[in-house]
């Protein structure tokens, strides 16, 4: 990596995967948690989505304040926002046992990932060869999948069994300092050299861009359609898999552990760490789109009906579980492009096109779990597994109207 990326880029990439570590890991364990404390599964489910609602607000905001006020600033806000919450969630409300308080202080804490991960893909956007920017986004999800899915995952299936859930929370509180520390003393500092020329108003109108750019340039609109279908079941699985694999929630068929549950997820994403540097290459090679189209949509398909089935058909069955595990993880690396298709569509507004992006982003930690809330009681998990996959699939027929300059085919073209 360090050959093609900037090495100073290299503190950044750390500070990513181990700011991630601790914001990873309740996704396996947490909304089982919550129904063991007498809340329902909709109550549980119901944190999941609002969370994302403000990590979305906090994606769309994020690459165009670090535009403005430099990244490196907008990363510690970030951080510091995240550290403070996380300690109001798990120091009184989680102890009070009051779920408006309960909800309160975890969607609020939703706004300090996105500000601290997503304001580092300003950073790469300002700092890396457009050539390489697909390749340093293999690298950025490669951090961020340490993080929140090897990391988060692994570590709290060995621990939470010696001391339970609620003392894990307390664990990963340690990891998001360290990697707000790293951020502090070793990412480097940028600014837009326009800044000071620029008015309040001007500064509002920028800001307002990561918005009305999606009204001015239609395969933004679209690709931040595809941006949110991508990684839908990234963020609804954590709400719906530990209720559906190991307990009898709503049809669920108790086959698993929740320990066994995450090592399955944890496996997603060391699959995905591979994958984002592969398909981060082979994007750069051959292009981003229909490798998306293609790859990406129908394997996340794939495996996320996969994840359903297998256990119907085969019961507790670990391995057949890990193979669903690594097609899933598959499919949801072959997006790593998104990051860099988005500036790529409007290379004069990068900071714009990028907060459109991370808008989406946000928005896919929402409609992730609010799929699950408004369909688990209806239709069950099946079919919160099919809404999934016939997403994936329509994301696949989306990405024929999505035309960037893209490295492998725009060059081809060009050469011939």
């Amino acid at each position: 990596m360090a050959q093609g990326l900037a090495r100073k880029l290299l503190p950044g990439f750390l500070a990513i995967a181990v700011f991630m570590t601790g914001d990873g890991f309740e996704l396996t364990f947490l909304s089982k948690y919550v129904v063991d404390q007498g809340f329902s599964s909709s109550q549980a489910s119901l944190l999941f989505t609002m969370y994302g609602l403000v990590a979305a607000l906090a994606g769309w905001s994020s690459g165009v304040l670090a535009e403005l006020f430099g990244a490196k600033r907008i990363m510690l806000i970030g951080a510091g926002s995240w550290i403070v919450l996380h300690l109001v969630f798990i120091g009184v409300a989680l102890p009070s046992h009051s779920y408006p308080l309960m909800l309160a202080s975890y969607m609020l804490r939703g706004m300090g990932y996105p500000l601290f991960i997503y304001s580092f893909v300003v950073l790469l956007a300002q700092t890396v060869d457009p050539g390489k920017l697909a390749s340093a986004m293999g690298w950025f999800w490669t951090s961020y999948s340490f993080g929140i899915g090897v990391f988060g995952a692994y570590l709290p299936a060995f621990i939470t069994p010696v001391i339970g859930e609620y003392y894990s929370l307390w664990v990963s509180l340690p990891f998001s300092i360290v990697g707000m520390i790293i951020c502090l003393c070793f990412v480097p500092k940028t600014r837009n050299a326009n800044l000071d020329t620029m008015s309040s108003s001007d500064k509002l109108r920028e800001l307002s861009r990561g918005v009305t750019i999606l009204k001015d340039n239609h395969q933004i609109a679209l690709a931040a359609v595809l941006r949110v279908i991508c990684n839908l079941t990234l963020y609804g699985f954590p709400v719906i898999m530990p209720l559906y694999l190991a307990t009898h929630t709503n049809g669920g068929g108790a086959w698993y552990q929740v320990t066994e549950w995450s090592t399955i997820w944890g496996l997603l994403f060391v699959v995905t760490v591979f994958g984002n540097v592969f398909w981060g290459r082979m994007g750069d090679c051959f292009g981003w789109m229909s490798q998306m189209r293609w790859w990406g949509c129908w394997l996340s398909a794939l495996g996320t009906l996969a994840m359903y089935y297998v256990p119907q058909l085969f019961g507790h069955n670990l391995p057949f579980m890990y193979v669903c595990a690594v097609v899933l993880g598959m499919g949801i690396s072959a997006f790593v492009p998104m990051g860099a298709v988005f500036p790529a569509l409007e290379p004069e507004h990068k900071g714009a096109a990028v907060s459109a992006h991370n808008l989406a982003s946000g928005l896919t930690t929402f409609c992730g779990p609010f799929i699950a809330t408004v369909l688990l009681n209806t239709v069950g998990f099946a079919g919160v597994c099919w809404a999934y996959a016939i997403c994936y699939i329509s994301g696949s027929v989306i990405s024929f109207w999505i035309r960037p300059e893209q490295p492998g085919t725009t060059r081809k073209v060009a050469a011939n």
